[in-house]
């Protein structure tokens, strides 16, 4: 028994798409399609007054101006602002109306109404590691708008799920390339996020170009670490903040000090030998950098004694 394998190129690199953009469709106006409406009752009465009192020919003559009078508002739309509609007859696409109020397409077509209009949506809180591997939860308000109607209505079988779905896998593939918090890297969901922002926008924007959409813009709406490690993390940058003021403080006590000795020697209010040059580094850097508040202790002896 032997097994086949397919040789046909998958589909989504190089197999069937939908592949239609959209174009204008024949439409009136509102004047236009007034008097479009006017013409088709006079017709459709003119027609029943020749079936009514002709013959013969007359009546097949007076049933196709009846049936002229009624198929032609069969294309008329109200199209609103913000709105399209696109036109299909018998199932073959015909263009897309963009015109707004009152219109005339042409008759026996169907009409679908799709908006244009800005939307937005947050994505749900995902969980995703990081590039160092830490949990963390995040989330995205992503702002899109449909550019091409054809492809939205045509490309994809929902094109507002389709939109959902890309852009909370664009979202957690962003979220996987970059570190939480990396400290003085620029490059970190933390520290850099208008760039990860901007990154996110392009990955979802890429993802979605298949259905006629645009992104508008993308920014993150939440970003904390998993609760499992919460704490960890937390202790983690306290101490890390801890570190940081104490190298500040002791940067500037050892500037102070310097300071102190050089203007006591500079001054010759007293002369220090090594030995009294270290007591007085040790005391002063002792009273700067110490926690507590330092208590004097008076010596009247000698420093020798």
């Amino acid at each position: 028994m032997t097994s086949t394998t397919p040789t046909g190129t998958p589909v989504g690199h190089a197999g069937t798409r939908v592949d239609i953009t959209e174009r204008d469709a024949w439409s009136l106006g509102a004047g236009g399609t007034v008097l479009a409406i006017v013409l088709a009752i006079a017709v459709f009465l003119l027609g029943v007054a020749v079936v009514v009192v002709g013959g013969g020919v007359g009546v097949a003559l007076g049933a196709v101006l009846a049936v002229l009078g009624v198929v032609v508002p069969t294309g008329v739309a109200v199209v609103s602002p913000g709105e399209t509609v696109v036109v299909q007859f018998f199932g073959r696409y015909v263009g897309t109306v963009r015109r707004t109020g009152l219109v005339l397409t042409a008759p026996l077509t169907t009409r679908n109404k799709v908006s244009v209009r800005v939307r937005n949506f947050e994505t749900s809180e995902l969980k995703v590691n990081d590039a160092d591997g830490n949990p963390v939860t995040i989330a995205a308000i992503v702002v899109w708008q449909v550019a091409d109607t054809a492809r939205a209505s045509f490309a994809v079988e929902d094109y507002d799920d389709f939109v959902v779905v890309q852009s909370e896998s664009a979202l957690r593939h962003v979220a996987m390339s970059h570190p939480y918090d990396g400290g003085d890297s620029s490059e970190s969901l933390r520290g850099a996020t208008e760039l990860v922002s901007e990154e996110i926008a392009a990955e979802v924007a890429e993802r979605i170009a298949v259905a006629g959409i645009e992104v508008v813009e993308a920014r993150i709406s939440h970003l904390a670490y998993a609760p499992e490690i919460a704490q960890a993390m937390l202790q983690r940058q306290q101490a890390g903040a801890i570190v940081a003021a104490r190298e500040r403080i002791v940067e500037g006590a050892v500037s102070m000090v310097e300071s102190a000795l050089t203007r006591l020697e500079t001054d010759e209010v007293v002369a220090l030998d090594d030995e009294r040059r270290a007591t007085m580094v040790s005391n002063l850097l002792v009273v700067l950098c110490g926690e507590s508040r330092a208590t004097p202790v008076v010596n009247t002896g000698s420093l020798y004694q």
